[in-house]
């Protein structure tokens, strides 16, 4: 194989060294996503997903964030778990002086 590769020119040896750069990029990408499918069955059988461990975004905490505890006498279909920062309508409610209270569902 050197022989064949002395008798290139320079331009051949660069297209050569690209193909195979790609080549191997794209095994290394197969190599991955075979691994991550033996990793995510392991987990599986165990009864948990992969993310619990690896830090990402388990597929079991999906849903709703909270039930929601209060919501706008306006639009009933606002509504406010009680966390996080305070939607406009009940900021502006409670200037008028409504209490938390009188919005709980």
């Amino acid at each position: 194989m050197a022989k064949a590769l002395d008798k290139m020119s320079f331009e051949e040896l660069q297209a050569h060294q690209k193909e195979v750069a790609a080549t191997i990029k794209s095994y290394d990408k197969k190599r991955r996503a075979e691994c991550l499918k033996e990793l995510k069955a392991v987990a599986k059988k165990h009864g948990f997903a992969l993310e619990e461990f690896t830090g990402g975004k388990a597929a079991k905490s999906s849903g709703p964030k909270g039930v929601a505890k209060y919501a706008n006498p306006a639009d009933a279909s606002q509504t406010w778990t009680g966390r996080g920062r305070q939607p406009n309508w009940v900021k502006d409610a409670l200037a008028k002086g409504k209490k938390l209270d009188d919005m709980a569902i």
